[in-house]
């Protein structure tokens, strides 16, 4: 994937979210960077999820 096309879905990925995540600030947000392992703790954090839970919400927030 070359860097345009991660930029682009990672806009995308934002925008999703800010709108499933409403716990997470926009500062949060731009830390996760579009990296999963920022994500899924901040989603723990945040949440209280597990692991495993906080990684299938990963790969829905990456396939839509």
């Amino acid at each position: 994937m070359n860097k345009d096309i991660a930029e682009g879905k990672w806009k995308q990925m934002k925008g999703s979210l800010r709108e499933n995540w409403g716990k997470l600030t926009d500062d949060e947000v731009d830390e996760i960077g579009g990296r999963k392992d920022n994500f899924l703790g901040k989603v723990q954090e945040k949440y209280g999820m597990s692991q495993e839970d906080a990684e299938k919400e990963w790969d829905k927030l990456h396939n839509s």
